[in-house]
């Protein structure tokens, strides 16, 4: 891989150096990759010269474009829950998903984000989340650990795609990266993003036409400008639809044509184990669909002896750039990335906001997940009265439902004490079906005395239940070496087909989540056909944001070329008592007085 010299430098026609808000910045640096293709980055580079540590960020939103102008709902719900973004920052630079460089070049680091293949000022082919992709961010992190302003230790940050590419560099292990902080990001492709349970996820169809093939390299003039340069954020050349086309390997195709774990998703996976260097985990409780499990199984099975997990809520992207968590990234950087003793290596290993109604989160230390005093408690699905309870039904019963409908609930009656949960939860059902197959959707819901359901912003959609999981009964094959009594964990390496009307056990794995349940509030789970539907009152940014797909946030199981209904309609049936204990197996945490 050879550097571009100061001579190249001089010759290239995009590569300039200026002054903007206290900081000196390199626009369109070119850094070559292993096969000769030149990524594009822009560099923002404290004004004296020096060696600082680097942070990176890779990935595939456009480096020029603005915040705001990308993501304006966002924008505005951020500014309006966390002002104080822009209490140190002209906010000029800031980017979606990525650090501002106004809050941390000041503070002694160089701040470096590149363009992915194919994504606005990078050429080549747009291919997401491929190896060659997780191999281009290595050759990067081997770029800024060898620069004259780079002090040798390289650290990555940002959010969901520049969250991702962190977990399977860092099981690369190039030689400058030093320290990682993925910022609800997921680590298995497969399981997290693309299916869930082995139902197909529709959020990749929604997501593509509207955040990233908007800023392909090639958009050009067709593309969003710069606020600092000016420049269209798609790239320095025009290109036309059919070449923009060409130029692409399509994503819904590719996604739909690997509909099992095969080796093209094993290749997306992080090979967790693998990772060593220290990592922050940051997790958000409503994340269901998307992120929080690869936070959550990032921080258990990596190798990392120096690890932390975070879980907070609220949206997607507004704690990130809140003064809390500026205030994280930068305790954790300055300890491993400057060497400055600030105690962070003392802070207990697991920091939980922990979950109560109305938008209420209180900070709590912990030092293991699960957390070691969990109180594993087996809730039974009785179906002759419709109860989450302590005892199963006495005698056998079976009850049906349309197989792509509402599906049952039950309910856990109202404690008059208040209840804690916090963990991972697991499902134990016996179903049989009238076809050859059956979608199960479950979802944990909570509701206040008055009857009204209680949800919370989620990283994708404002009205969010408190858990969610799912599993496609032909992918009940479990991995009996992975698998723990609170996480099934399904090989979806096969199809067994079932026989209409024989009786399966299946195990569901429900995300981990977080809620303390008030005196009078009822906990429900519901088994479903479809996926879950939030009924109650929107505001407005359910109204108007994009994703926001009744509680989904565009993470839909609806595709009918994934669900035809000769198979995956008709009837379904649960089936209890005798030798069959249907239940829901639920991490109670004691009260610290218990």
């Amino acid at each position: 891989m050879t550097q571009p010299t100061a001579a190249d430098l001089d010759a290239d026609p995009y590569y300039r150096t200026e002054v903007h808000d206290g900081m000196r910045v390199d626009f369109h640096v070119p850094i070559p990759a292993a096969d000769g293709l030149i990524m594009r980055a822009d560099v923002f580079r404290p004004l004296e010269d020096g060696r600082y540590p680097v942070l990176l960020t890779y990935g595939g939103y456009a480096k020029g474009l603005h915040f705001e102008d990308g993501y304006p709902i966002q924008w505005r719900e951020m500014l309006r829950e966390f002002p104080e973004v822009l209490a140190e920052s002209t906010g000029r630079h800031l980017n979606w998903e990525t650090p501002d460089p106004e809050r941390f070049v000041p503070r002694g680091y160089v701040v470096v984000r590149v363009d992915s293949r194919g994504i606005g000022w990078t050429p080549g082919t747009l291919n997401y989340y491929n190896p060659q992709e997780f191999d281009d961010v290595c050759d990067c992190i081997e770029w800024c650990g060898t620069r004259e302003w780079s002090n040798g230790k390289v650290g990555m940050t940002g959010i969901s795609y520049y969250a991702e590419n962190q977990w399977r560099a860092a099981d690369r292990r190039p030689e400058h990266l030093t320290a990682i902080l993925p910022w609800e990001g997921e680590s298995d492709m497969y399981r997290e993003l693309n299916y869930h349970g082995g139902i197909v996820s529709e959020f990749m169809k929604r997501w593509d036409p509207v955040q990233s093939l908007t800023v392909q390299y090639g958009v050009g003039e067709r593309s969003e400008r710069s606020r600092v340069t000016g420049e269209p954020v798609g790239g320095p050349v025009t290109l036309s639809a059919e070449q923009l086309a060409a130029n692409r390997v399509p994503l819904w195709e590719t996604v739909m044509a690997h509909p099992l774990d095969d080796e093209f998703h094993k290749a997306l996976a992080a090979d967790l184990p693998r990772i060593e260097v220290p990592l922050l985990s940051a997790a958000n409780w409503g994340g269901v669909g998307q992120h929080p499990r690869g936070n959550f199984n990032g921080f258990v099975h990596s190798g990392s002896k120096q690890k932390w997990l975070e879980v907070h809520g609220g949206s997607h992207w507004a704690w990130y750039y809140s003064d809390y968590g500026v205030d994280l990234q930068l305790r954790f950087f300055d300890h491993f990335l400057k060497g400055e003793d600030n105690g962070w290596d003392r802070e207990p290993r697991v920091q939980l906001h922990v979950r109560h109604p109305g938008e209420r989160f209180e900070p709590r230390m912990e030092n293991e997940w699960p957390l070691a005093r969990t109180r594993w408690t087996t809730l039974h699905l009785r179906h002759s009265d419709s109860q989450l309870a302590t005892e199963p039904d006495p005698e056998e019963i079976a009850v049906e439902y349309e197989a792509m409908g509402d599906g049952l609930s039950f309910s856990l009656p109202a404690s008059d004490e208040e209840v804690e949960i916090t963990g991972p939860l697991a499902a134990k059902l016996f179903v049989s079906s009238e076809t050859e197959d059956a979608d199960l959707f479950l979802a944990l819901r909570l509701f206040d005395p008055d009857g009204a359901e209680v949800t919370f912003q989620g990283t994708t959609d404002p009205n969010t239940p408190i858990g969610l999981g799912w599993l496609r009964a032909s992918h009940r094959a479990l991995d009996p070496e992975r698998t723990l009594p609170y996480q099934p964990y399904h090989l979806h390496e096969r199809v067994e087909r079932l026989t209409p009307g024989e009786v399966y056990e299946l195990d569901v794995e429900i995300w981990p989540t977080c809620i303390v349940i008030p005196p009078g509030y009822r906990l429900a789970l519901e088994v479903r056909g479809k996926d879950y539907e939030y009924n109650g009152p929107l505001g407005e940014l359910a109204k108007e944001f994009l994703f926001a797909t009744n509680g989904t946030g565009g993470q839909t199981h609806a595709d009918p070329q994934s669900r035809p209904p000769e198979i995956f309609g008709g009837k379904v049936t649960l089936h209890s008592g005798g030798e069959r204990k249907p239940h829901l197996l639920v991490p109670v945490i004691p009260n610290a007085e218990a």
